[in-house]
């Protein structure tokens, strides 16, 4: 396994070993002594699969008071992956990492609880795992909107079809 770190803090590339022959390929895409050895020791209550289609963007989540690390991974398609830092007093406030995730580099993408998540899919459609350290809490669930210029997120599409929720969704300035 190797573990990449990125410009925000505790946010980690994850690249599991993977074994492949003619007939396929065979990975581990969680494993408890070899993820705490990288770092990742809060235990994961809630595992999640979200399916969209192509141009869908979910996002940009997270939970006020019971912030949620998610390990994600995608295992059918490809999605466009983002973090972003939300405390005020982190020096890389307002900052983001965005990468590729899918279904041929078996990447994943660990973020720790404090920061918003977001995709948009790439592929015809996309199938999105993610384990969570605590559970969803609908009242709890707030986000920062997709396009929030102070951020300036570089996706790669610029219509993307959202959710009645995620078009409503506060700029970070206006987050409490």
């Amino acid at each position: 396994m190797k573990i990449t770190t990125t410009a925000l803090p505790g946010v980690l590339i994850i690249e599991p070993r993977t074994f492949a022959d003619a007939r396929g390929f065979f990975l581990e895409t969680f494993q408890t002594e070899r993820y705490a050895r990288a770092g990742i020791t809060l235990p994961f209550v809630q595992d999640n699969h979200s399916r969209s289609k192509h141009g869908v963007l979910r996002g940009l989540h997270l939970q006020r008071n019971r912030p949620q690390g998610k390990l994600v991974s995608v295992s059918r398609g490809s999605v466009f992956d983002v973090t972003v830092d939300i405390n005020p007093q982190s020096a890389t406030f307002g900052q983001y990492v965005g990468l590729e995730l899918n279904d041929e580099n078996h990447l994943q993408l660990w973020i720790p609880p404090g920061y918003a998540h977001g995709f948009c899919v790439l592929s015809d459609v996309a199938d999105l795992h993610y384990k969570c350290t605590e559970l969803y809490d609908p009242a709890d669930e707030t986000g920062v909107i997709w396009n929030d210029p102070d951020i300036n997120i570089a996706w790669p599409l610029h219509t993307p079809l959202l959710s009645a929720k995620d078009q409503q969704l506060p700029r970070l300035s206006e987050l409490k």
